[in-house]
């Protein structure tokens, strides 16, 4: 075997091993035999909140198992093509299975990422909230762009996306929107995503063609079950009511029916016009409310921690994580990681596994770090 292709599967066995130890296999292995049991069971729908826990836990499981069974396969695969070309020395053959080495390798690589998300909600659909910056009709574009990109990236991981809130700009864009995306795994990827994010372009709304600097922020929390207990006085929170408004269509209900729910200990605002009645969007909201202030503790945990190790990061919450440069050059540089392309449109077409993995193990790192510390 020709030394990149060796050097290559070094990497992807190294990354499987890893992978194996973090999904406990073994272990793995007797779980899913344990659920698949359960799930036989003709009275597990008795308890209809413990059965949706119980089969996410089985098809989490299920697909984390048969994941690392493909890597296996497909090595298996590579290799044997490559064995042949080099019997008959066929260099086409030869390529194709090196070629099929090197995407191995990235799908290998995040595979041992997914293992990582272990966190209680990890696995959750998640809220994305997206709020404009200071700056009028240039921000609300960007935040449109934002919207726009996270859209594209939720579809090309097979996610459906839900609009639960928008408010439009006066000229362009968005003032604000609410998206529900729904998924295995959409709030352990997206909530690297919490930030203020930076675009740097000539405006297409200055008639001076000057460059102007926009700011939009992202904040992610995730959909939590009735499993997760969050105690809320209703006498803390301020309820109002209001016409939706929006660009109409089945995203926006034009009536009297939106709700906004204000947490006033904490000062968490949530807001819903998507539904069709007021009782639905009140529900709704109160659901989203549940879902902040459990992201609020986690947040609050991840700080408690980071304190222990002495490390806090540039990973703060409501602070800028990346730069968007669009003139005088093209260059997309996330200011945790480093990580930075200057394919800028690609990025902004939803391609940001690149960001969330560098932004992920480095999460994953100071959270191993401050246990290490505490201990």
């Amino acid at each position: 075997m020709r030394a990149e292709a060796q050097t290559l599967t070094d990497q992807i066995q190294q990354s499987m091993a890893l992978l194996r130890r973090h999904l406990d296999w073994d272990n793995a292995l007797r779980r899913l035999d344990e659920l698949n049991a359960l799930v036989e069971d003709p009275t597990l729908w008795d308890k209809p909140d413990a059965a949706q826990a119980l089969m996410r836990e089985r098809t989490r499981l299920e697909g984390a198992i048969t994941g690392f069974r493909n890597l296996e396969a497909r090595l298996d695969d590579a290799h044997t093509l490559i064995e042949l070309g080099e019997a008959e020395e066929d260099e086409a053959s030869i390529q194709e299975g090196e070629e099929i080495l090197r995407a191995l390798k990235d799908d290998a690589a995040r595979k041992e990422l997914e293992s990582l998300l272990s966190g209680e909600a990890d696995g959750n659909d998640c809220y994305v909230e997206i709020n404009a910056g200071a700056g009028g009709t240039e921000a609300q574009d960007w935040a449109r762009m934002m919207q726009r990109m996270y859209v594209r990236w939720a579809e090309a991981q097979g996610y459906s996306v839900d609009y639960v809130e928008e408010s439009e700009g006066e000229e362009a864009g968005i003032k604000s929107c609410t998206m529900q995306v729904k998924g295995l795994n959409a709030y352990g990827w997206l909530k690297t995503e919490s930030g203020v994010h930076r675009l740097v372009r000539i405006s297409p709304f200055d008639s001076s063609a000057r460059r102007h600097t926009s700011f939009a922020s992202v904040w992610v929390y995730p959909v939590i079950d009735d499993t997760i207990q969050i105690d809320i006085q209703e006498k803390d929170c301020r309820i109002d009511t209001y016409r939706a408004s929006g660009a109409g269509g089945q995203h926006v209900n034009r009536t009297d029916s939106a709700v906004r729910i204000t947490h006033e200990p904490s000062g968490i605002v949530v807001q819903c016009q998507s539904q069709r009645s007021q009782h639905q969007n009140r529900a709704f909201a109160w659901d989203m409310l549940r879902a902040r202030l459990y992201e609020s503790e986690l947040q609050r945990r991840e700080a408690e921690a980071q304190a222990l190790a002495d490390s806090k990061t540039d990973i703060g919450w409501g602070h800028q994580i990346r730069s968007y440069v669009l003139q005088p050059y093209q260059m997309v540089k996330d200011l945790r990681t480093n990580v930075e392309t200057s394919d800028t449109q690609r990025v902004l077409d939803g391609d940001l596994d690149r960001f969330m993995a560098a932004a992920l193990a480095a999460r994953v790192q100071a959270t191993t770090d401050a246990e290490a510390a505490a201990s």
